[in-house]
């Protein structure tokens, strides 16, 4: 690989031994994808809850903090993932003290480096969004894809330690999502059905997803005739990438780099009314008891947030019932002055700030509550936490809370 002047310095140790190591581990990641060079970056997005971290990941990070300022500290504005904790609310469903002082012990690293502490997964949404063309390190598949396909932006999934590197150097090595060749599609699908709610799009992003062969795989979608939201597109992209391991989607008229595809006509696969109830099906359980309904991944926009409240104002979760809503700090703070918290939780649903569900040990909290059967409007979430030991069902926003107030599993 090719190192300017600057670069060779931080290889040499010249700026510390915590940026030697973070660009020796990007040589490495560079040389594995043929990479020529490293680029500069403008930000980065962490992943680093401690389900992913563990203990050694947390020692790695507590001794880079304990560098000088100078050489611990970002080049580039930083910022997190969810967390794996709500250190407000996380004796109400039952967390394991030892996970939160991991957190804490994280989060307190995460600080002497001057990592910002946005906990969100929706960063896009709320922080700093890139502009066309901006080049990256995302770690979030969700923020990834979305930055990617939506923004114009240009960022490969970053795993921890990647992305760290990145925020030590202010760069990441040059290959795929970087490149003008690699941002293609070579798969193209012709929507024929009727997207009504979030989770219908969840479930095309599903859909698609699963016929993804590798990380490689770039779709293009056309029949799309409705201008998505910034909601639609977040649910549709955050499934694709968790069904499918795909970085980026173009839909034809809609996303700003579509036009530079080619249409294939004949490569066109349908999806169709016959497609999605399928997948609804696919997430059936045998019988209508419900343990848990969860709002999450990605966390909840402001918009979300309201609809949500509106829809569950005046009414009761069933007491065998438990309803969490995940949503990013600084949107909580907006929930709380626009009563939109004070709604949810007057009905005894749980709002919980800075995390996500499956990344918060779901199994543990599972096994504490007797979580088992689990309804979300997230396609994303069902498919991840059938991993963790949930039955998991798929629904409309609406039907969810239809089923937490029933107490049981509403279909239809």
């Amino acid at each position: 690989m090719e190192l300017n002047d600057f670069e060779l310095e931080i290889q040499s140790g010249k700026h510390g031994e915590p940026r030697r190591l973070a660009i020796e581990h990007q040589i490495q990641i560079g040389r594995f994808f043929d990479a020529k060079k490293l680029i500069e970056i403008s930000q980065v997005h962490i992943m680093a809850d401690t389900e992913a971290l563990g203990l050694s990941g947390i020692q790695f990070l507590e001794n880079i903090s304990n560098h000088s300022e100078n050489e611990r500290k970002v080049l580039v504005p930083t910022i997190t993932d969810p967390r794996g904790a709500d250190f407000n609310s996380y004796k109400r469903i039952k967390q394991n003290k030892n996970f939160i002082d991991m957190e804490l012990r994280t989060v307190n690293a995460f600080k002497k480096l001057s990592v910002m502490m946005t906990d969100t997964c929706i960063n896009y949404q709320v922080f700093m969004p890139p502009v066309l063309g901006e080049n990256l390190a995302f770690g979030d598949t969700g923020s990834s894809i979305y930055a990617n396909s939506v923004l114009g932006a240009r960022t490969n999934f970053e795993g921890g330690p990647s992305a760290l590197a990145a925020s030590l150097t202010g760069r990441t090595p040059m290959y795929g999502l970087h490149l003008d060749s690699k941002r293609l599609a070579n798969k193209s699908f012709k929507v024929s059905l009727e997207l009504n709610n979030l989770s219908d799009w969840g479930a095309l992003g599903g859909i698609i997803g699963k016929q993804m062969s590798s990380y490689w795989d770039i779709p293009i979608i056309y029949g799309i005739n409705q201008k998505p939201t910034s909601d639609q597109l977040k649910h549709f992209g955050a499934a694709l990438a968790s069904f499918g391991s795909t970085p980026m989607f173009h839909i034809d008229g809609i996303t700003p780099e579509a036009y530079l595809n080619n249409k294939i006509s004949s490569a066109n696969k349908i999806v169709d009314g016959t497609d999605l109830k399928n997948f609804y099906n696919s997430f059936l359980p045998d019988s209508d008891k419900l343990d848990v309904v969860v709002f999450s991944a990605p966390q909840l926009s402001l918009d979300e947030m309201r609809v949500l409240s509106e829809i569950i104002d005046g009414r009761k979760i069933h007491p065998d019932v438990s309803l969490i809503v995940c949503t990013a700090p600084s949107i909580k703070v907006l929930c709380d002055k626009n009563n939109i918290t004070q709604k949810i939780e007057r009905s005894g649903g749980i709002v919980l700030e800075g995390v996500c569900f499956y990344n918060m040990h779901a199994r543990e909290i599972g096994e504490a509550n007797g979580w088992k059967r689990l309804m979300s409007n997230s396609a994303k979430i069902v498919n991840i936490l059938g991993g963790y030991g949930y039955e998991t069902i798929l629904s409309s926003m609406e039907k969810c809370i239809d089923s937490a107030c029933k107490g049981k599993i509403i279909h239809g």
